[in-house]
């Protein structure tokens, strides 16, 4: 089974920085791309940020220039570096990574993996 664990939320002024941590945990042989989805009250769950195993990144527009997506293979871990944070950041954030399965002989594929969030909030 895999697991992923999110820390680094919390409370901050606008203008202000968090980072987020995931790490995945369990049996895996390969992670492909993993991303940070976000959900705030009364609206639909939206991708953030998204990293590939070779390090090709996207963003959401409006995050551009204040967020970075970035990961450590070696750890099976992924991190959101929040900078210049602003009030309609506010959402819970959730990790996301595509882990393939492994019989022995080749990679199947699998549902996406979810964290279990953790709130992000911005405010004065």
């Amino acid at each position: 089974q895999v697991q992923l664990v999110e820390s680094g939320g919390g409370l901050v002024q606008p203008g202000g920085s968090l980072r987020l941590s995931c790490a995945a945990s369990g049996s895996i042989f390969r992670i492909n791309t993993m991303g940070w989805y976000r959900q705030a009250p009364g609206k639909q769950r939206e991708l953030v940020a998204a990293i590939t195993s070779g390090g090709s990144t996207n963003y959401a527009d409006s995050v551009k220039g204040r967020f970075t997506i970035s990961r450590d293979n070696a750890k099976n871990t992924v991190y959101l570096q929040m900078n210049s944070l602003k009030p309609e950041d506010t959402a819970v954030y959730y990790c996301n990574a595509d882990i393939p399965g492994y019989n022995g002989k080749s990679y199947y594929p699998q549902a996406d993996y979810w964290g279990q969030g953790t709130q992000v909030t911005v405010s004065s």
